[in-house]
C-alpha cells in the first residue's frame, strides 16, 4: 500500500513538473526604442518611435511619419505587403506597403456608415478586423468596398487587445476570450483568468497575465505557464516556435518546446 501511495505521488509530481514551459534562449541584442511592434523571419525589427514607424534591418532603415493624425496607437506587420497603422485620436487606419509607402487611408469619420473604432487588426485580401465601440461589435471590413463582410454578435464587456491570422481572429476581453473565423462565426469562447493582452502564431496563442506569459495551444483550453525568471515584459511576440520579449532595452529570443 504504502508503495501505491509513493506511485501515486511521483505521478502526480510528474505531471505538475510538466505543466509548465521551459524555453530555450537563444540570444539578446540591445534596442532602445518606445514600443517594439515585431522581428519578422529575417531579423527585420517593426518598431513606433517618437510616434514613427520604423521598418530596420542590418542595411538600412526606413521610416514613415504622419504627425497630423496623431499618435500611432498600432501597428501590425502580419502582411509585409500591407502593413497597418491605427491613428485612434483620427479614427484613421493607414496601408503601407513593404517600403512605407501608403497605398490606401481608411478615414471612419468621414464614410457612409460611421464606425468609432477602438482596435484592428490584419485580415485576408484587402480586409481588417475592426471593433465597433458604438455597436459593440467585431466587424471584418473590406476596405476597398468600404463594406463589412461579416459582424459577430454585440461583446458586452471591455475588449483588451485584438489578434487575428488570415484564417482566424481573437478577441481578448476583460471576461472572456472569444475565437472567431473569417466568416465571424464563434469557434471558441472561454473565460479569461486576467490575460491582458496576446501575440499569435500558427494557431497558437501566448497570453500576458501581470508579468507572466501562457502558452495557449490550438485547440485546447489549458494555457500553460512559460518560465521567463527575472524579465521585464514591456512587448512579446511568436514567429512559429520563436518566443521575443522586449523589456525596454533589449529583445530576448527564445524557443519554445510546446508539449
Amino acid at each position: 500500500m504504502q508503495h501505491l501511495v509513493y506511485f501515486f505521488l511521483f505521478l502526480s509530481s510528474s505531471i505538475f513538473s510538466q505543466e509548465i514551459i521551459e524555453p530555450i534562449f537563444i540570444k539578446k541584442s540591445s534596442l532602445q526604442v518606445e514600443t517594439l511592434v515585431a522581428v519578422d523571419n529575417f531579423n527585420t525589427q517593426y518598431y513606433i518611435n517618437n510616434n514613427i514607424f520604423n521598418k530596420a534591418n542590418t542595411n538600412k532603415t526606413i521610416t514613415y511619419n504622419n504627425l497630423q493624425l496623431g499618435n500611432l496607437e498600432s501597428a501590425n506587420p502580419f502582411n509585409p505587403l500591407k502593413i497597418n497603422l491605427f491613428y485612434k485620436d483620427f479614427n484613421t487606419v493607414i496601408i503601407l506597403d513593404n517600403r512605407l509607402a501608403e497605398i490606401f487611408k481608411i478615414d471612419f469619420n468621414t464614410i457612409s456608415d460611421y464606425k468609432n473604432v477602438s482596435h484592428i487588426t490584419t485580415g485576408y485580401d484587402n480586409t481588417i478586423w475592426i471593433f465597433n465601440q458604438d455597436t459593440q461589435q467585431l466587424e471584418l471590413y473590406d476596405y476597398k468596398t468600404n463594406s463589412s463582410r461579416t459582424q459577430t454578435l454585440p461583446i458586452q464587456t471591455e475588449v483588451l487587445d485584438l489578434k487575428s491570422n488570415y484564417n482566424t481572429c481573437w478577441l481578448l476581453t476583460k471576461k472572456y476570450l472569444y475565437v472567431y473565423n473569417y466568416f465571424g462565426s464563434l469557434l471558441k469562447k472561454m473565460e479569461n483568468d486576467g490575460f491582458t493582452s496576446l501575440a499569435e502564431s500558427n494557431q497558437n496563442i501566448v497570453l500576458k497575465k501581470d508579468n507572466t506569459l501562457y502558452y495557449l495551444k490550438k485547440n485546447t483550453g489549458n494555457p500553460i505557464p512559460i518560465s521567463t525568471p527575472n524579465l521585464l515584459i514591456k512587448q512579446f511576440f511568436v514567429i512559429n516556435e520563436t518566443l521575443y520579449i522586449y523589456d525596454n532595452e533589449t529583445i530576448y529570443k527564445y524557443k519554445i518546446k510546446t508539449i
